[in-house]
């Protein structure tokens, strides 16, 4: 019993000392210029800053890191979630969508207004209505009159929401 308390007692002296730390370095950082700061930036993240970020960003992306290498980085369990959101932690983008493989033999089945659609896969293309094509989004054209991505007609990808652009501004 007294071990958990001298240890939640040094975390808690350690927690305060961090806070001064950070006190301490956002007093240096606000009196720093914007070209120090970016260079902080640079140094930090191994990375340039993005061009048009403001002086306030930089600092609060330059506390987020030292406070990141001072306590620790994300936990095991949050990066696992932020993978699983196909969002890459380290540079904060989405990672882009794994390629569709459709084995030949599979058949894709769409209504489109009231009328259902079948599409074989084949090897070298795709039949619809006894017609080879050479990809969905062919098929897909031919079948509402629009340009389709073809994957995405036939439920194959699922439209991406756009990513948020205040994603670093309450870093």
């Amino acid at each position: 019993m007294k071990t958990s308390c001298v240890a939640t007692a040094s975390r808690r002296a350690a927690a305060v000392d961090m806070a001064t730390d950070v006190a301490a370095e956002l007093a240096q950082l606000e009196r720093q210029t914007i070209f120090e700061l970016r260079q902080e930036w640079r140094r930090l993240h191994q990375v340039a800053p993005p061009m048009r970020l403001s002086r306030d960003l930089l600092i609060r992306g330059i506390l987020f890191k030292l406070q990141e290498r001072a306590l620790g980085g994300l936990s095991k369990s949050i990066l696992r979630k932020l993978s699983q959101t196909g969002i890459e932690p380290a540079t904060g983008k989405q990672s882009p969508a794994p390629s569709i493989a459709l084995k030949p033999g599979t058949r894709l089945v769409r209504e489109w207004r009231g009328v259902t659609h079948t599409v074989l896969i084949h090897a070298d293309g795709v039949e619809w209505r006894g017609q080879r094509y050479s990809s969905l989004s062919v098929v897909a054209r031919q079948i509402t009159g629009a340009r389709w991505s073809g994957p995405r007609f036939f439920g194959l990808k699922v439209r991406q929401p756009p990513a948020d652009k205040d994603t670093y501004a309450d870093a």
